[in-house]
């Protein structure tokens, strides 16, 4: 599977953002999907993941209420709506494909297999 972000861009506090992940490939709808973001000297951390066959989405506390992940099978992209933005929400945004994760990891990067090559989003003003 071949991951390519976009959507990134520059974003003053409180406005809107929408990434979307484009995935090559027939068997898109057999991974778990998940955005990450990794901010200048940081980790990479977990935002969002969505179950495959679009069942079950889950989300890090620091965005619950303000992201939603999204995915539609057809198109093989999935997508994350970032509402509310904060400028700690400010990081280089990784999507990510996994075929052998479980619901109790999906947080964690080491379970996917792909990533996209990230798109920078800035929240300033």
């Amino acid at each position: 599977v071949q991951l390519q972000a976009s959507g990134g861009g520059l974003v003053q506090p409180g406005g809107s953002l929408r990434l979307s992940c484009a995935a090559s490939g027939r068997t898109f709808r057999t991974y778990d999907m998940a955005w990450f973001r990794q901010a200048p000297g940081k980790e990479r951390d977990f935002v969002a993941a969505i179950r495959k066959f679009g069942g079950g989405t889950f989300y890090a506390d620091s965005v619950k209420g303000r992201f939603t992940i999204s995915r539609d099978n057809s198109r093989n992209t999935v997508s994350l709506q970032m509402n509310s933005l904060k400028p700690e929400d400010t990081a280089v945004y990784f999507c990510a494909a996994s075929s052998r994760t479980i619901q109790s990891a999906l947080h964690m990067p080491e379970m996917y297999d792909y990533w996209g090559q990230g798109t920078l989003v800035t929240v300033s003003s």
